[in-house]
């Protein structure tokens, strides 16, 4: 636990950050939309329209939305723009804030008693000393209820900024998830409700005293907010101003060898943070763009997913290719294989039923169901395997990984998209196919580095040392060791018990 509570302050730091811009933008554009709005009944059915419409899209989506977006925007302006990070979760956390802040600024408004208005311009007021003097102040406790309600939502959507690369109180609680470490989802999601309960309570402050034409409470309310925005960001005001951004997929591998790249950076001297839970074409491109610096991809995610190749070779050939081809275009640098590859592999329980390979699998597939990760399904792989074999399954369900294994322990499927590097298959006994007809390309690891990087050689010296140092025996065991493991390990201590499993390895004589 007090693990969590060291990471919990810069992450609501950033956290309160994301969530906060996304208020003031959203105010800035609502409120005159809805001043607009409630003297044009067209204008309102439009815009009501718009952000309602909003609304139902799924926050993830809407997320995973702006990356293309702002991708294309990024190409048709000559590059700048950044697709990861803040900047797109700014703008879908915006969005969703949107439709309780116009809806009830815009009944505030038109709920105003008539006569009020009439006896304003009676007196000669001005439309401007109008708004300034009645509609707003009559109308601000009606809106604010739409701008708590907002703030609440808000803070809550802003975990999902983890999936693009921002670093939230969603770190701790997708990671935890991931990795079964209940305290980890439990302090993430602790946090998040108390910031929303802090918020809803200053801004609940701020209502009272309009209602009551009280300027303490007002003043009581603001304060509270701007010191709880100090106080939280004070973390961000020590960070560094320049770090090397490590990325991250979404299960545990990834987080063990994101940290021991980190572990070996920050003994060179460098500053280091995290970007996790990253989609394999997201990290790819975020690699070329910039947005993170270094990261462990597969050999066989770039052959097929990236340079769209559908034939296989052999390992030598496939890295060359894929060094070359990423020396022509994304000026991106393949500092070398890890040691190890974690392929797909389709596995059963136990004897596997009889089945050893996936041609005996496929005269059995249409009775069975194949439980896979989460990219698994729409990936080029299981095009290949389906193509090659003729695979049809009864039915397909989708899991993060460490669900997936579950899934088929408990027997809800039959056949799962398992890793061959994962200790789990080992752990549970699980039968792995045979690929006869090599349908599944290599899966090396691979250490690759951004152009900014690609010719910067102390990053290269720290991280030369690791290339062809870690047996799939030793990345299974660290696998293992925050998977399943009774006392089960951080992605931290796994790291550092792989970096010192390496360091033993490579310091005995030869």
């Amino acid at each position: 636990m007090n693990e969590v509570l060291r990471q919990l302050p810069p992450l609501i730091a950033s956290h309160l950050l994301l969530a906060a811009a996304a208020m003031v933008l959203a105010l800035a554009i609502a409120l005159p939309l809805a001043l607009a709005a409630a003297r044009r009944p067209t204008l309102a059915r439009v815009t009501l329209g718009f952000a309602g419409i909003t609304q139902t899209i799924p926050g993830l989506a809407l997320l995973a939305l702006f990356y293309p977006l702002l991708l294309g925007l990024s190409a048709l302006v000559g590059g700048g723009i950044p697709a990861l990070g803040f900047l797109p979760a700014l703008l879908a956390l915006t969005l969703y804030a949107l439709l309780p802040i116009l809806r009830t600024a815009i009944a505030g408004l038109r709920g105003i008693d008539p006569a009020v208005m009439q006896a304003a311009d009676a007196i000669g007021m001005t439309p401007r000393q109008r708004l300034r003097l009645v509609e707003a102040p009559l109308a601000a406790p009606v809106a604010m209820a739409g701008i708590r309600t907002a703030a609440v939502w808000t803070i809550g959507t802003a975990t999902l900024a983890t999936t693009v690369g921002y670093p939230t109180l969603g770190n701790p609680i997708f990671a935890g998830l991931q990795i079964e470490r209940w305290d980890l989802v439990l302090g993430g999601c602790v946090a998040a409700a108390l910031l929303a309960l802090a918020a809803e309570g200053a801004l609940g402050l701020i209502e009272r005293g309009m209602v009551r034409r009280d300027h303490r409470r007002i003043a009581a309310g603001l304060g509270l907010i701007v010191a709880g925005l100090l106080l939280a960001l004070a973390p961000l005001a020590r960070a560094p101003a320049r770090s090397v951004t490590i990325g991250a997929k979404n299960f545990s591998e990834q987080y063990i060898l994101a940290r021991l790249i980190g572990l070996r950076l920050e003994q060179a001297g460098y500053q280091v943070r995290y970007r996790e839970g990253l989609g394999s074409t997201v990290a790819f491109q975020a690699l070329g763009r910039g947005d993170i610096d270094v990261y462990v991809d597969y050999a066989g995610t770039l052959w097929t997913g990236v340079m769209h190749r559908q034939d296989t070779a052999p390992r030598d050939v496939m890295l060359a290719g894929i060094e070359a081809w990423m020396a022509q275009r994304p000026k991106t640098a393949l500092i070398g294989p890890l040691g190890f590859q974690n392929a797909y592999a389709l596995a059963m329980r136990g004897g596997g039923g009889g089945v050893a390979t996936i041609d005996a699998l496929a005269a059995r597939a249409g009775a069975l169901t194949l439980g896979a990760d989460l990219e698994f399904l729409d990936r080029p792989e299981w095009r290949a395997l389906q193509r090659r074999y003729g695979l049809s399954f009864r039915a397909g369900r989708a899991y993060s990984p460490t669900f997936m294994y579950r899934a088929l322990a408990s027997g809800q499927v039959d056949v799962i998209s398992a890793f061959s590097s994962d200790g789990r298959i080992a752990a549970d006994r699980l039968t792995v196919l045979a690929d006869t007809r090599g349908a599944i390309p290599r899966y090396d690891a691979i250490l690759l580095v951004s152009p900014g990087h690609a010719r910067d050689e102390r990053m290269t010296r720290a991280l030369r040392p690791l290339v062809n140092a870690i047996p799939v025996e030793a990345m299974r065991r660290a696998n293992l060791m925050v998977d399943r493991d009774t006392n089960k390990a951080t992605p931290e201590a796994a790291a550092r018990w792989l970096d010192r499993a390496i360091r033993s390895r490579t310091a005995r004589p030869s």
